[in-house]
């Protein structure tokens, strides 16, 4: 080997080039620019608030918890602003802005920091933080009388803020068309106002060569196979419910993923999977979070699985203590 060759040992995300995490979280938050700024656009100042909310408090969660384990802060990395942008891009902007910062400061503070900071992360701390609320909404249901004077009335909506797309479909309800769904319909979370605008962000990060077609692409088509076997429209369950942000951003997160091509597939396989039988099978309308969650805690097995073979790894071989005298 020679003198002059590095070898860089370092957490993931490990980046195939010479990008820096800083630059490639940078790209991250430009690809959901078109996303935010549809949702901005149809949702104005409830949509301004929500974001600056869970930015704020991505940024002051990750200076808190840096500091309790002497850890200086790592803001230069993007990693907080982006992971505060992806919890506001999961709720709906009616949503009332401490639920919103309550979201943010379990997935950066729990999800993210205690669990050893970026690359050390075994759940996607955006999803972590959103499935946390829907967990904890029985105790918050309680408490919300506390926080009630704390919310702020921004005014009416001309838009449908209630029943999301998704929930529609589940009731059965008339359906908007397909090409408002996909363009953009102002109903549901932030992120499910425009696939397409998802889309257009996904093709910069495509282009950029931070994610590939494997999971996603595993993903989509599983969803669209299992929902026709279901006898449903797979098309609505493609452009509703969060399932473009989840295929694109949220599955292909480069830490909580596994590394192999087949690991890629199989992982995209098994997501695609779960969404159909929450949403088919149990109707749980936050079908996405939940799958790609439990999908997180597989990669390790998924990696392990699929790993390509160790050339020149000799098997520990138990030796009788007789032969250790």
């Amino acid at each position: 080997m020679s003198d002059n060759q590095k070898l860089i040992v370092s957490s993931a995300p490990h980046l195939k080039s010479d990008v820096s995490v800083a630059t490639a979280m940078r790209d991250v938050f430009i690809a959901l620019l078109p996303v935010t700024l549809v949702s901005i656009y149809y949702f104005r100042f409830y949509a301004v608030l929500t974001i600056a909310v869970c930015m704020i408090t991505a940024v002051l969660t990750e200076i808190l918890f840096r500091r309790l384990m002497h850890r200086k802060p790592s803001l230069y990395d993007w990693s907080a602003l982006v992971t505060g942008l992806f919890v506001a891009l999961l709720f709906q902007a009616t949503t009332p802005w401490y639920k919103a910062a309550l979201a943010t400061f379990i997935a950066v503070g729990v999800a993210k920091e205690l669990a050893g900071g970026l690359g050390w992360n075994r759940f996607n701390p955006a999803l972590f933080g959103r499935v946390a609320l829907v967990i904890l909404a029985p105790l918050y249901a309680y408490v919300n009388q506390w926080f009630q004077p704390l919310h702020i009335n921004l005014g009416p909506l001309d838009t449908i803020t209630q029943a999301t797309p998704l929930a529609m479909l589940r009731a059965n309800m008339p359906m908007p068309s397909i090409g408002e769904l996909f363009v953009a319909f102002p109903a549901g979370a932030l992120s499910e106002v425009s696939p397409l605008a998802l889309l257009i962000g996904a093709a910069y990060l495509f282009y950029k060569g931070h994610i590939g077609w494997r999971i996603p692409v595993s993903i989509i088509g599983t969803v669209v196979v299992l929902t026709l076997i279901a006898g449903e429209n797979p098309v609505y369950h493609l452009v509703t419910g969060g399932l473009m942000i989840g295929a694109f951003f949220m599955a292909t997160d480069w830490v909580t993923s596994p590394f192999t091509d087949k690991g890629k597939l199989i992982y995209g396989i098994a997501i695609g999977a779960l969404v159909v039988l929450f949403r088919v099978g149990f109707m749980i309308t936050e079908g996405v979070a939940f799958s790609i969650l439990i999908m997180n805690a597989f990669v390790p097995m998924i990696e392990k699985l699929t790993s390509r073979p160790q050339f020149g790894k000799v098997k520990a071989v138990a030796v009788p203590m007789a032969d250790k005298k």
